[in-house]
């Protein structure tokens, strides 16, 4: 008699601390990310923390240039003024 009982609170016992596990989820394992995943995410927070490099320069200075116009600078040469109508009528 007492091995039957015995026997059922164990098996109530496991199936509650089952239940209790699957209630708390995970099993404290990050999720897998494969190599060429880790890669691209690298590249995306270097391009990120590169353009926050470039603002705060950009800020220091106090110049105003888009990325664009930076590049067309670097590119030809020429700076790109920007023309105002005069007195319009």
């Amino acid at each position: 008699m007492m091995n039957r009982r015995k026997k059922i609170n164990s098996t109530l016992k496991a199936k509650a601390k089952k239940a209790n596990a699957k209630k708390a989820g995970g099993n404290g394992k990050a999720k897998y990310v494969s190599k060429a995943d880790r890669a691209a995410l690298e590249a995306k927070e270097l391009e990120v923390k590169e353009r926050e490099a470039k603002q705060r320069e950009t800020q220091q200075t106090g110049t105003s240039q888009t990325d664009d116009e930076q590049n067309d600078v670097a590119s030809t040469g020429v700076v790109k003024l920007e023309t105002q109508p005069l007195c319009s009528q």
